[in-house]
């Protein structure tokens, strides 16, 4: 499997994806951390890749999404934003009313997005 098609199937295999530097419990910069902060505050199970330890992601990623920075959330399939775009969208409540349309209603947990 090509990096494009793993990186498509990551985002469609999953109803909430974030694209980071580092993990959940290790966050590698600010911003990853502040979106990380917002997802377990709207309370809904979502999935992540860290592209430090994927750099064919974290060089390919950009191009297919035509978004040149990191962290990059995905809800259904499409792309949300970065770090500005999810606090203010949060901030406003559409955050939190998106990521309620998505996903299985359970408790808010991370899981880490196979990479192979």
């Amino acid at each position: 499997m090509s990096i494009e098609e793993t990186i498509k199937d990551q985002i469609g295999s999953h109803e909430i994806l974030l694209y980071m530097k580092g993990s959940p419990e290790q966050p590698q910069c600010g911003f990853s951390a502040q979106v990380i902060q917002i997802l377990m505050a709207c309370g809904k199970k979502f999935a992540y890749v860290d592209i430090l330890s994927n750099p064919e992601i974290r060089s390919t990623l950009p191009k297919i999404a035509n978004w040149p920075t990191f962290p990059q959330l995905y809800i259904d399939g499409e792309l949300v934003g970065g770090c500005d775009i999810v606090v203010e969208m949060y901030e406003k409540g559409e955050l939190k009313l998106l990521i309620d349309s998505a996903g299985p209603d359970v408790a808010a947990e991370e899981e880490q997005a196979s990479t192979e």
